[in-house]
């Protein structure tokens, strides 16, 4: 083992990683239709998942955002119930594995399950079309433990746009606004990963709270609009939030971006989506990958964005969401979840400190948390719950 990877792990257990972004639910689903027996995260989960007990451990995780994601074709009510499915699987898995796992819905939550050596879990939802233009629902959500919604997916909908759809609201409509302004009352983060640039903006100028871009990159040094402008970095120290940089070879590296088109078209043309994960579809990404030879990302790719981010936006709004299980491929040396201690050595070896490395793995993101927690107390104090609908204010 090299001095940079010993010193990593040394450093990681004192000041473990938050990860902001996991699709372990959404992929147990696919896989398995939640049947946790089929795949225990107990045991080594291997060429199945990115994701298991034994490698979280290993890679020097302390806390997950697990994503409650539903796909945007999943619409109205199917959309909320399979939400609820999906929220349900990661309170059966805290309940499964009470010695790893802890449910987390507080910053004191997270430093009380880390102190106690578990794993805090937390849960994002990732798309506005899991609330169905409903604040009720979004209350809900908050109410089962979500701690942060990203406004949308990869598609648009009614009320903000998307960054890899075509524009429609530009940004947010008057509801979306709404829907920011309950979050914040709530205290549940504005996770501004897959928006738009100008949706980002809006929600940037109504958010009274940190928000939090859950797995997003820096778009000056990959130009794909699932990343950052430094526009919106250089924002970020004004609103309180974080970053969080993503391991996503399509969002990191221009060439491995021109190839995941590629290789996505092809799924489609086998009849699947090209986000499945089950066996047989990726089955059909390796028949790819083996007679079109990909570009590798590495950690390097990943430390090359946080050193720009960090110019941009400032150490303290820095943080890791590596969107596990989400993805078809990975960085060479970040295959799964036991890998975060390669991106932490290459970021001692390019001379980041222990105080700011504590930054971007734990403190940011608890930070930001627990500031969404503290407008939280302040708004509740001088307003109540929002009745407002999507066709009062978009008419």
């Amino acid at each position: 083992m090299s001095a940079s990877l010993a010193a990593a792990r040394a450093l990681l257990a004192e000041h473990p990683v938050v990860d902001g972004h996991n699709d372990l639910p959404w992929a147990l689903r696919e896989q398995v239709r939640y049947d946790l027996d089929r795949r225990d995260i107990a045991g080594d989960q291997t060429g199945h998942l990115h994701t298991d007990i034994p490698r979280l451990r290993a890679g020097g995780v302390g806390a997950q955002f697990w994503s409650v994601y539903v796909r945007t074709d999943y619409t109205g009510d199917r959309a909320v119930s399979a939400t609820f499915e999906q929220i349900d699987v990661v309170r059966r898995l805290a309940d499964r594995h009470p010695g790893d796992l802890r449910l987390a819905y507080t910053a004191d939550d997270m430093e009380a399950a880390r102190a106690d050596g578990r794993i805090a879990s937390l849960m994002g939802a990732e798309g506005g079309h899991s609330i169905n233009n409903s604040l009720a629902t979004l209350r809900a959500l908050y109410a089962l433990g979500v701690r942060y919604m990203t406004l949308t997916h990869n598609d648009n909908i009614a009320w903000a746009d998307s960054a890899t759809d075509e524009p429609r609201a530009h940004g947010l409509t008057a509801f979306g606004r709404e829907v920011v302004r309950e979050m914040n009352r709530l205290g549940m983060l504005v996770d501004l990963s897959h928006v738009s640039a100008d949706t980002m903006r809006d929600a940037l100028d109504t958010s009274a709270a940190p928000v939090v871009f859950s797995h997003s990159s820096a778009r000056a040094v990959c130009d794909h609009p699932r990343n950052i402008p430094d526009d919106v970095l250089e924002r970020l120290p004004a609103n309180g939030g974080i970053a969080m940089v993503t391991f996503v070879p399509k969002f990191i590296l221009p060439e491995a971006g021109d190839w995941t088109l590629r290789a996505d078209e092809n799924m489609r043309a086998h009849g699947f989506h090209h986000l499945d994960t089950t066996a047989e579809g990726m089955a059909v990404h390796r028949a790819f990958e083996a007679a079109n030879p990909r570009p590798l990302a590495t950690a390097a790719t990943v430390a090359d964005h946080l050193d720009h981010m960090r110019e941009a936006a400032g150490i303290d709004h820095l943080g890791i969401g590596g969107d596990f299980d989400g993805t078809a491929f990975t960085p060479a040396d970040l295959a799964d979840v036991s890998g975060y201690p390669n991106l932490i050595a290459e970021l001692l070896d390019r001379k980041w400190s222990t105080a700011d490395l504590a930054k971007l793995t734990w403190q940011n993101a608890v930070r930001t948390l627990r500031g969404a927690e503290d407008v939280a107390r302040t708004l509740r104090a001088g307003r109540g719950p929002s009745i407002a609908t999507i066709e009062q204010l978009d008419g």
